[in-house]
């Protein structure tokens, strides 16, 4: 029996995908796949939203294999598992902020399905879609270490302080997924001390 298939009881073609659209921020919209074993991929837009600040290094543009921890994505195959493979109607039409449209969807050998929200009436959808966010957050930053690391290396001692920041309060999610950066600012002999100590600090917490 496949791992992937001892984690979720999924065959490992079974797919949980999510596609973010919001014009006002930048990426405006990416699309993050996920494997029963953890295995995806991530491809995101840049996106020009208004009033961005035109002198600041904006992530480029992301399309890249990725490897979340087995145990996070058993957890979003379950979530959509109790949900009838998102065959349902999820938004709430709730007065709340516009935070951007999530569609989750589902394909696999028991159907497919999706549903599309901005704020989700259903607490599980709006948990896997709230920590989703999270993971994307932590991709779009490890391409930001990666073109800091080349282009500005001053730059990596702020930018490590807020990640640490926002993985401690939940903001990033599956730091694991950023591990091979974080293990070249691990090692590189001409990045600030705070800036490697921070990157070993963030590897022992994603358990990398």
């Amino acid at each position: 029996m496949d791992s992937a298939h001892a984690q979720t009881g999924l065959a490992p073609s079974a797919e949980v995908t999510i596609e973010f659209t919001n014009p006002g921020v930048s990426p405006s919209h990416w699309i993050l796949t996920l494997h029963p074993d953890g295995s995806g991929h991530f491809h995101s837009e840049r996106g020009n939203p208004a009033g961005a600040n035109p002198k600041a290094m904006d992530v480029p543009e992301v399309d890249r294999d990725i490897q979340l921890q087995p145990g996070f994505a058993a957890s979003a195959f379950e979530t959509a598992r109790q949900n009838k493979w998102f065959k349902v109607q999820c938004e709430s039409h709730q007065r709340v902020a516009f935070e951007g449209w999530k569609k989750l969807s589902y394909s696999g050998p028991e159907g497919q399905g999706s549903c599309t929200f901005n704020y989700s009436h259903e607490k599980e959808i709006q948990a896997l879609g709230d920590s989703l966010l999270g993971v994307e957050e932590t991709l779009t930053e490890g391409a930001r270490l990666e073109m800091l690391l080349e282009h500005d290396r001053l730059g990596l001692d702020q930018e490590m302080q807020a990640i640490c920041e926002r993985a401690k309060d939940g903001r990033m999610q599956q730091i694991f997924a950023i591990r091979e950066i974080l293990e070249r600012l691990s090692n590189d002999g001409e990045v600030l001390d705070r800036v490697k100590k921070r990157a070993k600090e963030l590897l022992a917490q994603a358990g990398a």
